[in-house]
């Protein structure tokens, strides 16, 4: 689940407004001059990007596999793409060596590439529906549970990487033929993409650099405090539930029903980039599960469910969590599903009336009229992005060639899956690419993971008893990956528009960081799979979306039959509760809706529990109380020390997997037990 921040991203937009309006109008170099598409792509961009992208992978892979909650990060790999440019060329300056001057267009390259190198590792599904494949989460799920059919795949590099090139790649060419009609025509903001470039736009101005100078100050400050902090961590976590990580802070009891602070600094540095509401939701679902309800139906062993079942089964206790979970992440989905495609139909209908009625009306005195009035940058803008327009038949063909590639390999892959179920999927994905890319640059809002379920219980449902549970994973994962991609290159564009880059080098950029991270994503994977024991339900890496999204399979073969005893009516409640709330959220906004809980926030911490909602409601904190001290500085720096915190955190990933694959265990264990 990835959490679009939609007030930071206001924030951002609206800080120091005269220096942002400055930023985005003072042009460094004569754009009407401007270098061609291929000096915007550089060797040390690429050299950037690729470290950008490695570090971020691991950092979303973390994310993934721990809670499955991933903020947005495109404004955080612009500042450290800018950060690491700035420091190379000012080291050769001082050295005497002359370089190329960094631009925003080359600071733009960088970050779209980074970002579509660790995208792969969240929309890739290894925490989620490529990970439900395997045989622990079946075990998991319960070898007696019906529709859950024995067939499984164990992750492997090879055929991880080889599904991610056959999926990923067709989304970069389905909607390149409408972005002129997307950007220009329809003037979407894609607000993601729009934050990016005023902050790139900012960094490359006289007053920029010495906002960024502090913002690098701040960001190194604070990644090197997060990274030590967790390697001092390290020393006490010799066993299990020992070290920092499992700190009764509120005292044993909580502790036992997950509501602890575990001291880390990438929760701390995601909730501060996250909205409040986001953290508030996490915090709210997590009482409502752990501190009531689990509690609650643990005491009805005997009656709900049997006495001798585990209740790691999903006919015990983990059943009601997962399904309820389930119900709220559908209900939340399905809702913001179908106000999203009438959103969509509704503003493009309006839009065709407009230019209908402008094609009437509209006379050559006019039209002159409101060109004079036009800004001049928005007339260089759009010069800039149709001036080196992509082909129409390298689109098509480039489409036409990845699908019938994709066609092929797919059943290869998985025998479960027919050539033409992704056949169909080929055929819808023009569609429902422009519907999610459309309703992305109205609302921020990336659906592919709905348009996914979706595909996952209509083709779980075609693939029947035997077949139906892969069908269903591996089709969400072909739809999702589709989606996902062409609307991440839909935001990439409208960073580029605002900053003078080429579309071409756009889409190459684009297309490196995809092929980059269908490299990096399944070793990054590996790092974890095989040095932390991913998905142990008592874990630090629960991997919590593997088991979901196997029981939504089971679900689309067996019905409401897979149900534990009366969880179809507590899952009935939570589903028209996601719906009403996303209803009073959405017709009161300014009153109500603004304390109603995000329905999809939520149902994170039904099944993995509450510490790490604590954490982000930390972040969330010191927010709250810089804004209320120092409002300027707060808006200025928040966006760096959240990235330091979680970059430092990150980091120690690596040598902490490194020495866990050397069974080098941290030497001393701090654990807290009840005075008997």
């Amino acid at each position: 689940m990835s959490t679009s921040n939609h007030e930071e991203l206001e924030e951002i937009q609206n800080c120091d407004s005269d220096d942002i309006e400055k930023a985005e109008l003072e042009k460094p170099e004569d754009q009407s001059s401007m270098a061609s598409w291929r000096s915007q792509i550089t060797i040390r961009g690429l050299i950037t990007s690729f470290f950008i992208g490695i570090i971020y992978s691991v950092i979303v892979m973390k994310l993934n596999l721990s809670t499955g909650l991933v903020p947005n990060l495109n404004v955080s790999a612009a500042l450290l793409g800018f950060v690491l440019v700035r420091t190379w060329t000012m080291l050769l300056e001082k050295a005497n060596v002359v370089t190329t001057p960094f631009t925003r267009q080359e600071n733009t390259i960088i970050q779209t590439c980074a970002v579509a190198c660790y995208s792969t590792s969240f929309g890739g599904g290894f925490g989620s529906h490529l990970l439900g494949l395997n045989r622990k989460t079946y075990e998991q799920v319960g070898v007696d549970t019906p529709g859950n059919t024995p067939i499984t795949k164990e992750p492997g590099i090879g055929w991880m990487t080889a599904f991610l090139f056959v999926t990923y790649f067709v989304g970069l060419a389905i909607l390149v033929p409408l972005r002129k009609l997307m950007i220009i025509d329809y003037k979407l903001t894609y607000p993601s993409g729009t934050a990016t470039a005023v902050l790139i736009n900012g960094f490359h101005t006289p007053k920029g650099d010495k906002m960024a100078k502090k913002q690098v100050h701040g960001f190194m400050k604070f990644f090197s405090f997060s990274f030590l902090w967790s390697f001092f961590q390290w020393f006490y976590a010799g066993g299990q539930q020992c070290g920092f990580v499992q700190f009764p802070t509120f005292g044993l009891k909580a502790w036992k029903n997950s509501f602890y602070f575990d001291f880390s600094m990438t929760y701390v540095g995601a909730g501060m980039i996250c909205s409040h509401i986001v953290n508030l939701s996490l915090l709210f679902g997590a009482v409502l599960s752990w501190g009531i309800m689990w509690p609650l139906i643990r005491g009805l062993k005997g009656q709900w469910f049997p006495e001798s079942i585990s209740e790691s089964s999903m006919k015990s206790l983990n059943g009601y969590k997962v399904f309820i979970s389930i119900a709220l992440i559908l209900g939340d989905g399905l809702y913001n599903f179908a106000k999203i495609l009438l959103f969509t139909a509704t503003n493009i209908h309006a839009s065709m009336e407009r230019r209908n009625k402008k094609s009437r009306k509209l006379k050559v005195v006019y039209s002159l009229y409101k060109q004079k009035q036009q800004d001049h940058d928005d007339i260089k803008r759009n010069e800039v992005f149709v001036r080196e327009s992509i082909p129409m038949w390298l689109a098509l063909s480039g489409y036409i060639l990845f699908s019938a590639i994709s066609v092929t390999a797919i059943p290869f892959i998985f025998p479960e899956v027919k050539w033409y179920y992704v056949v169909v999927a080929y055929l819808l994905a023009p569609t429902l690419s422009f519907c999610n890319a459309y309703g992305a640059g109205l609302t921020d809002m990336n659906m592919a993971y709905n348009y996914g379920k979706v595909a996952l219980f209509v083709l779980a449902a075609l693939g029947g008893k035997s077949h139906g549970v892969v069908a269903g994973l591996v089709g969400c994962g072909v739809i999702k990956s589709l989606v996902s991609t062409s609307s991440d290159l839909m935001q990439d564009f409208k960073t580029g528009h605002l900053t003078f880059t080429s579309p071409r080098s756009m889409l190459l950029g684009q297309a490196i960081g995809t092929a980059i991270g269908c490299v990096v994503a399944p070793l990054t994977f590996f790092l974890f799979y095989k040095a932390f024991d991913v998905g142990n339900p008592d874990g630090e890496y629960k991997a919590p979306y593997a088991i979901i999204y196997r029981n939504m399979a089971i679900l689309g073969v067996e019905g409401f039959s897979a149900l534990p005893h009366y969880c179809l009516k507590l899952c009935c409640g939570f589903f028209a509760f996601s719906v009403v709330a996303n209803l009073v959220r959405d017709f009161n906004p300014k009153n109500i809706g603004r304390w109603i809980p995000l329905p999809m926030a939520m149902a994170v911490p039904f099944v993995i529990g509450g510490y790490f909602a604590i954490d982000m409601c930390v972040g969330s904190l010191i927010v709250y109380a810089w804004h209320t001290l120092k409002p300027k500085k707060a808006t200025l720096m928040i966006p760096a020390i959240a990235s330091g915190l979680i970059c430092g955190d990150g980091l120690w990933i690596l040598p902490s997997s490194v020495l866990a694959l050397f069974k080098v265990r941290p030497p001393i264990c701090m654990r807290f037990l009840p005075m008997d």
